[in-house]
């Protein structure tokens, strides 16, 4: 091949790259939020996400097509531009672009990748953006505004400046951003005109944040004495969402998301998420909306958190910055999740959710140091509502060991009396202890705390309280339980068919003894002076019948004896005194039987002992 036929081949080569690079399609690119307000940034900071221009290529940028530019804006909108570069050499630069500069280092920190457009030689630069346009998301038909924001990336000092040049509407000041110290800001003209103008001075100086309307040009005009930059964004509307505790958590390890989505395929917008032990206000989820985009506010509870989000009630309030706008905003709504609509041009919108605990109770068994009276003492508590069990636990262990010592934390109405009691469970006897309660309230609230067993509790909102009953057994002691039952044999209608406890009817009277006690009782100990009940009659028809009891009481029991009668208003004082003889079968004049069985009664051995007589009576 000749040399000159390679010559054109690599002319030829070349005017093909060349080609290719201008055809090149649109650099593709999102736009990054500040992580953080930073000691001077604007109360707004959240509401600018930042065009990224890490995609920045020089050649094509002062090519005569420009460089094509296509966004991805947090929702959902597609604006795509073309930037042309002249003069001074530019290019996309990371945040802080210099150590005295105001945004990076003092306010909007943490913004990602190259949200500048920063000089890398001194001179003047002109970068045009043309033919913006913004293509709505699903749910939205059209765009019919935006503002495009335009700010100073670095600090405009003495010998330094910045023109921007819009066809859209006038600029207007939107913040400011507040220099690393001092109080200084760059001189400028231009608020409420198509030209806004920016003139360095000396020292370390603050920056401006300005906005126009629809623009579909914008001019910028780059001073550098040094180097000089700036930056854009894009906004129609904005909104923030936060969220705060009222009270206390239910559970400490509960944390909550709150999310602003899109109200049309429900993609996530903007999103925070609570932290730590506070009660907020947490650092908001904010959008910068390119358009009226639907959205909905929602919450639930976050990863790794205890409670549901029912064991709490939201309310959502929400405000305009904006005076006049006539978005509808919620105050005081009572929801988790709330389709907000779309935004009017301009709104700043600033929406709370309050989380409020429903009023939850635990009820807890504890023992003291003694522990058990027996090894098999076992207790129920329970949380009532009137007569509904709403919480209750049976405990397991042994000695001082108690398992399952509390009842769920229970989700309970606000304004409604609860009880708290606790029982033995099976042969336990919580004669064998004190009892004490105390009450805390992880709420400050003033709410009337019970302070003994089987006291009351009427809770309000966001009180979380938990309750413990410690039994301290007793010293060893001998406890006689009585238990009185009776038992239809027949009437004088009925016969022993399926009698009723009418007048006439006779029925078999019991009394129960137990020693639900850790010590005997002493020899010869035990008397009853029962006082009959009023419509029962008892005679020498009695037929006294004793029956031990499992385990035994270990007494004895001799009929003609061991059971005397006594007709005296009063109640004997000795079993000497029971003196009265029946004199019929049923005889209205015995109003006590006295009961005088000998020897010594057991103690209990986990399992009460006992014993049991019974004799025949007739109704009045």
């Amino acid at each position: 091949m000749k040399r000159a036929q390679i010559g054109r081949l690599v002319i030829g080569f070349l005017a093909l790259v060349l080609a290719a690079l201008m055809a090149s399609p649109a650099a593709a690119a999102n736009c990054n939020v500040a992580t953080s307000q930073g000691a001077t940034g604007p109360a707004n900071w959240q509401t600018y996400c930042w065009l990224d221009f890490s995609g920045y290529n020089d050649t094509a940028a002062r090519s005569s097509g420009g460089q094509a530019y296509s966004y991805t804006l947090p929702d959902g909108t597609v604006m795509t531009f073309t930037l042309n570069v002249s003069g001074a050499a530019i290019a996309g630069a990371v945040s802080p672009t210099w150590s005295g500069a105001s945004v990076g280092n003092s306010s909007f920190l943490g913004i990602t990748a190259r949200p500048s457009l920063y000089q890398t030689a001194a001179g003047t630069t002109t970068a045009t953006i043309s033919n913006i346009v913004l293509t709505p998301p699903s749910g939205v038909s059209q765009i019919t505004s935006y503002m495009f924001v335009a700010a100073d990336a670095e600090s405009s000092n003495e010998n330094e400046s910045l023109r921007f040049q819009t066809n859209g509407g006038s600029w207007v000041l939107l913040d400011q951003s507040g220099p690393i110290s001092g109080s200084v800001y760059p001189l400028t003209s231009g608020i409420g005109t198509n030209t806004f103008n920016v003139s360095g001075v000396a020292g370390t100086v603050g920056a401006y944040i300005v906005g126009s309307s629809t623009p579909t040009t914008l001019t910028t005009t780059i001073v550098g004495g040094g180097l000089q930059g700036v930056m854009f964004a894009v906004r129609f509307a904005t909104i923030r969402l936060t969220m705060q505790i009222a009270g206390v958590r239910v559970n400490a390890a509960d944390q909550f998301k709150f999310d602003i989505n899109a109200t049309s395929g429900g993609t996530t917008l903007a999103t925070g998420t609570s932290s730590g032990t506070g009660l907020g206000p947490f650092t908001a989820a904010a959008l910068s909306t390119s358009s009226a985009v639907p959205v909905t506010l929602a919450q639930a509870m976050a990863a790794g958190s205890v409670s549901a989000i029912s064991r709490y009630q939201s309310n959502l309030s929400c405000t305009n910055g904006v005076s006049g706008s006539s978005t509808p905003l919620p105050s005081g709504v009572t929801t988790t999740s709330y389709s907000f609509g779309a935004l009017q041009f301009g709104d700043n919108v600033a929406c709370t959710f309050t989380n409020t605990a429903f009023p939850h109770l635990r009820l807890t068994k504890a023992l003291g140091t003694s522990g058990r009276r027996f090894s098999t003492d076992q207790f129920t508590m329970n949380i009532n509502q009137g007569a509904t069990t709403v919480a209750t636990t049976t405990t397991t262990g042994t000695g001082t060991t108690v398992n399952a010592a509390s009842t769920p934390q229970v989700q309970v109405s606000a304004g409604t009396t609860y009880t708290l009691t606790e029982l033995g469970a099976g042969a336990t006897s919580l004669t064998q202890y004190n009892a004490a309660m105390a009450c805390t309230n992880a709420a400050t609230s003033t709410t009337t705390l019970p302070s003994t067993v089987g006291g009351t509790i009427t809770p309000r909102m966001g009180d979380v309280i938990s309750c413990t009953i410690t039994n301290t057994r007793r010293a060893q002691n001998a406890t006689l339980t009585l238990l009185k039952t009776s038992t239809v044999l027949s009437d004088g209608s009925n016969g022993a068919t399926n009698p009723k406890a009418i007048p006439g009817a006779i029925v078999r009277y019991t009394i129960l003894v137990t020693n639900t006690g850790s010590a005997a009782v002493d020899t010869g100990t035990v008397l009853l002076m029962d006082s009959l009940p009023a419509e029962m009659m008892v005679g020498t028809a009695a037929n006294p019948a004793f029956a031990q009891g499992s385990p035994s009481s270990g007494l004895t029991f001799t009929a003609s004896t061991d059971i005397r009668y006594s007709s005296a208003a009063t109640v004997p004082t000795s079993y000497a005194g029971c003196t009265y003889t029946p004199t019929s079968a049923y005889d209205p004049a015995v109003k006590f039987v006295c009961i005088n069985p000998k020897g010594v009664m057991a103690a209990s051995t986990g399992t009460p002992t006992s014993f049991s007589i019974s004799f025949q009576a007739q109704l009045k």
